[in-house]
């Protein structure tokens, strides 16, 4: 018969009557040398005291593998995440051929943290759900709504792409609780449908909420128009046409979006246009709408010379608007030949840091600045 005097581990020993199991060190001699090995024992009261019963033999085990077992057997949960930062015990290494490394199943999960966190602080989770309450649909219109938000944060694409590759290498499964299989392009596609009409609301929130944030002044506006194209005959959009493309796409049917932002870059509302619209028509429509939803304040509005036209200028001044603009060179032979130059005001020989110089036209209230770009 073979002797196996056993000794039990020093720290678990001051636990073994508060635990249900712990950890034995056991050694069996061979020879001139001691085996060490472990086992799992589970601790129960009788009538007549303790007793001890093996559950497991483990062998001889690493001590990380020991601490394992140990966590199991106390039914601690999330204590592996601890052991990252543990320095107790001896490292152990390992040979590692790195070119026969790979990896796989790899989750974006950083980009989509923060955009989730974000909409929080901006209640945008909060608006989504009272503008799209939950119905009888497998996934609720709102969380639909925020997989759109946060992939157009991280990684802009089409709803299709979003479908078929990227929603899977999110995090986006378990942050919002949408299982994978449930996300299509045409819930998507949906889901854009029921944000439609809460579209001025959702402007006016984020207005305000990104203004309470962040101390923002909306005093200056800057507005421009884009462009995106479709390929396809988008016989169902009217808006679609064939116009000025700013992708070098005639070819293609596109609409025109108008956008107004802050000084700091931030949008403020959109518009979308028939795709044929030329961007000065759009000047009276855009400033009506901004003034319907955030009132006619005394901001300033900043637009490109593609917006200039006569009729632009005496709309804004009508309104006791002000506006900086761009001025095409064809009207500059005009304005060089409206210069005033009396005591007191800028005459032809006035110059400007960064620009050939700053006439003044004999129209009351507008001052022409010529600048190099």
């Amino acid at each position: 018969m073979v002797e196996m005097p056993c000794s039990v581990d020093a720290r678990l020993s001051q636990r073994r009557y508060d635990l249900p199991m712990y950890l034995r060190k056991c050694r069996r001699a061979r020879g001139d040398s001691d085996h060490t090995y472990w086992e799992l024992v589970e601790s129960y009261r009788t009538a007549r005291g303790p007793r001890q019963r093996v559950v497991a033999y483990l062998g001889d085990v690493s001590e990380g593998k020991r601490f394992g077992v140990q966590q199991a057997a106390r039914g601690a949960t999330g204590s592996w995440q601890s052991r990252f930062f543990d320095e107790e015990g001896e490292p152990e290494w390992v040979e590692v051929d790195t070119k026969r490394v790979r990896v796989e199943g790899v989750w974006d999960f950083g980009g989509c943290w923060l955009g989730l966190e974000i909409a929080e602080r901006l209640e945008l989770v909060a608006l989504l759900a009272r503008l799209l309450p939950e119905g009888e649909e497998d996934v609720p219109w709102s969380m639909m709504a925020m997989t759109l938000v946060l992939m157009r944060l991280c990684e802009p694409s089409s709803e299709l792409r979003i479908a078929e590759h990227l929603f899977e290498r999110s995090t986006l499964a378990d942050l919002l609780g949408i299982p994978a299989d449930k996300v299509n392009d045409d819930r998507l596609y949906r889901a854009l449908d029921r944000l439609l009409p809460h579209k001025v609301e959702m402007e006016k929130h984020l207005k305000e909420r990104l203004g309470e944030l962040f101390d923002l002044e909306y005093d200056l506006l800057l507005y421009d128009v884009t462009s995106t194209y479709f390929e396809g005959e988008c016989a169902r959009n009217g808006e679609a046409r064939r116009g000025y493309s700013r992708d070098h796409r005639p070819d293609c049917k596109q609409v025109c979006i108008g956008l107004v932002v802050s000084r700091e870059g931030l949008p403020l509302g959109y518009e979308v246009f028939a795709g044929n619209r030329a961007d000065v028509t759009t000047v009276e429509d855009v400033v009506e709408k901004i003034e319907a939803q955030y009132g006619a304040a005394g901001r300033i509005w900043v637009m490109d010379r593609g917006m200039v036209s006569q009729d632009n200028l005496d709309y804004l001044q009508a309104g006791g608007r002000r506006y900086i603009v761009g001025t095409p060179k064809s009207q500059l032979k005009s304005f060089e030949s409206r210069r005033v130059g009396t005591e007191g005001r800028l005459g032809p020989d006035t110059r400007w840091p960064g620009g050939e110089a700053m006439p003044l036209s004999g129209r009351e209230g507008e001052l022409h600045s010529l600048q190099e770009y």
